[in-house]
């Protein structure tokens, strides 16, 4: 052999011994810094909102739909306020955002697509009565003041956290039922 080879075969033995000797020195700090680091868990987009940012009182109630993050907060007019995740609009073009309020709440409502929407889907049916396992409006619906947009309920559960509604801010059944039942008409609403 060589005297070149030799000593191309020695530093080789001696980088990968070095950096053995390098990661074995590391690895008790590299595992305790795995202990101390908390576990998040896809909080880092989660972001509440204080009322009093958007309204000067509490008056009957205030729900804030945050449309990027796909949280809903609700705020009783005693101050308690509670946390849902959201389905939010396919699209910037099907959003609404601003100033509103609750003018009509329904118990199992009825569901028909807007004229929009039957350009869209022309196989879509005119109508589905409310109760229907089908219906996309779910167990409850809170009517806004803006024309065809609410807060409802869905009967498919993995719309929530997705942009996966036509307008409309969904949320699972069992969260609109508190909300509807804490929500009295003339809550106002702001969706940003």
């Amino acid at each position: 052999m060589s005297e070149q080879a030799s000593i191309a075969i020695d530093r080789r033995r001696f980088l990968v011994a070095a950096t053995g000797v390098t990661i074995a020195l590391a690895a008790p700090s590299i595992l305790r810094a795995q202990e101390a680091a908390p576990t998040r868990r896809n909080i880092s987009s989660f972001r509440t909102h204080e009322w009093q940012d958007h309204f000067d009182t509490l008056d009957k109630g205030i729900i804030i739909s945050d449309t990027t993050t796909k949280v809903l907060q609700h705020w009783t007019a005693d101050g308690e306020m509670r946390i849902y995740p959201t389905s939010v609009p396919l699209t910037d073009e099907l959003t609404k955002r601003g100033y509103t309020e609750v003018v009509e709440k329904r118990r199992n409502p009825s569901w028909a697509p807007t004229p929009s929407m039957r350009e869209r889907n022309p196989e879509w049916p005119a109508r589905i009565a409310g109760g229907d396992p089908t219906n996309p409006l779910g167990t409850r619906a809170l009517y806004l003041s803006w024309q065809y947009y609410r807060i409802h309920g869905t009967q498919d559960t993995r719309k929530i956290g997705r942009r996966s509604s036509n307008g409309c801010i969904g949320l699972y059944n069992e969260h609109i039922e508190e909300v509807f039942d804490r929500t009295p008409v003339g809550t106002r609403v702001k969706l940003i």
